[in-house]
């Protein structure tokens, strides 16, 4: 058994395959965000959202659907920002779910984010982080 764990562009790789296995109605609107895999969040962002580098798997980056106007300048594009060392800790300290579905978990977690979903709406119809 390998194990190796896999690079940013690997976990990108499988971010963008959950992307491609997304209903019809959102792929396309999903495709139009980028995906961003680093090791940790910024110093400046953990600072801003008061969390430790290892608490933030990750981030969606934009004006969710539910919130954008015609009328929006767009100042960067969208992004779904992975975390591989933080994805990793909690997959090793889990140990109750495969590396590829914490990493897809987290991938539509944030996608949910950019079609305008809260955490709070996450939460009602998704019992994986309790």
């Amino acid at each position: 058994m390998d194990y190796t764990a896999p690079t940013c562009d690997e976990i990108e790789e499988i971010a963008r395959r959950t992307v491609a296995r997304f209903p019809h109605a959102f792929r396309g609107l999903a495709q139009m965000v980028s995906i961003r895999v680093t090791d940790f969040a910024s110093d400046d962002l953990l600072s801003e959202m008061q969390m430790q580098p290892f608490e933030l798997t990750g981030l969606y980056d934009g004006i969710p659907m539910t919130e954008k106007s015609n009328f929006d300048q767009p100042m960067a594009p969208n992004t779904v920002w992975l975390f591989r060392r933080p994805i990793l800790d909690e997959w090793a300290e889990r140990g109750d779910v495969s590396l590829k579905a914490l990493i897809a978990h987290v991938t539509v977690h944030e996608f949910a984010h950019h079609f305008g979903w809260s955490d709070e709406d996450i939460a009602a119809i998704d019992q994986w982080w309790t």
